[in-house]
């Protein structure tokens, strides 16, 4: 790894949405965590030498030290698992066995990063999303939200996706304010995040125009399962390009910041 080299820990991975577009924006993947096993198959692939968790809970500050060498990152980021919030669950949120943002927010405890990824679906903003602001400031993270359509970006489909952004309060150099008190500031005025962008296309349109799905009426035909798993993990993956900008807007705040040091 390079001296200065920005790095970067994914966590609920998938297979490597959020990773690319952070490399794209000059960032070092460092360790990656993924329980499935079909995700972590394209993660061996693209990704051969690094290290790998299979479950969250088992990346702990000792053991990021053990298989990384490093005691933190510039960035950690994340999908914590959606089922929880997604109109397709049951929107349990937190009452849900699936739910880990408890298990993120520990190893953002324990790893204490310069910023924080989080990014899930937009139901997110009517179950937990009051308690994963809350639970980053107490942490000593400003907290700032984007929501995002994959259109914004020129995918034909339209997929918002939540993408909450910690920004540590402990080195003022990364604040525009360091004498800001952002606290709660969010979680007030969090329903304006679910305004539409100017050339926001109505559901209608994405009836109609939804790229074809092949196969059955009724599901997938024999003999394609791994096609079906690829469909699913897709369906479950991060764009890389929604992700982008905002992966590229904290490199180039750490980039500057860490000029300014020497």
């Amino acid at each position: 790894m390079k001296e200065k080299e920005l790095t970067h820990l994914s966590l609920f991975t998938g297979i490597g949405g959020i990773d690319l577009a952070a490399e794209w924006a000059g960032f070092e993947t460092v360790g990656q965590c993924e329980f499935a096993d079909f995700p972590t198959k394209v993660l061996k692939k693209h990704w051969p030498d690094v290290p790998r968790w299979r479950d969250v809970k088992d990346v702990t500050r000792e053991s990021f030290e053990q298989w990384t060498g490093l005691q933190t990152v510039d960035l950690i980021s994340g999908g914590f698992p959606c089922q929880p919030h997604s109109v397709i669950g049951s929107r349990k949120g937190a009452d849900d066995e699936r739910h880990l943002w408890p298990e993120f927010c520990r190893v953002i405890r324990e790893l204490k990063p310069r910023f924080v990824l989080g990014e899930n679906v937009q139901g997110v903003l009517s179950t937990v999303y009051d308690t994963v602001c809350a639970d980053l400031e107490n942490e000593g993270y400003e907290v700032r939200t984007f929501n995002l359509p994959a259109y914004a970006v020129a995918a034909p489909h339209e997929r918002y996706r939540v993408f909450i952004v910690g920004i540590a309060k402990s080195e003022p150099g990364l604040q525009t304010d360091s004498k800001a008190n952002t606290n709660g500031s969010q979680r007030e005025t969090w329903s304006g995040t679910l305004r539409k962008f100017r050339n926001y296309l109505p559901g209608t349109y994405w009836t109609a125009h939804k790229p074809p799905v092949p196969g059955m009426d009724d599901g997938f035909p024999n003999g394609m399962d791994r096609y079906k798993q690829q469909r699913m993990t897709l369906g479950n993956a991060v764009v890389p390009q929604q992700a982008y900008p905002l992966v590229k807007a904290i490199s180039e705040i750490l980039f500057d910041y860490n000029r300014r040091k020497q």
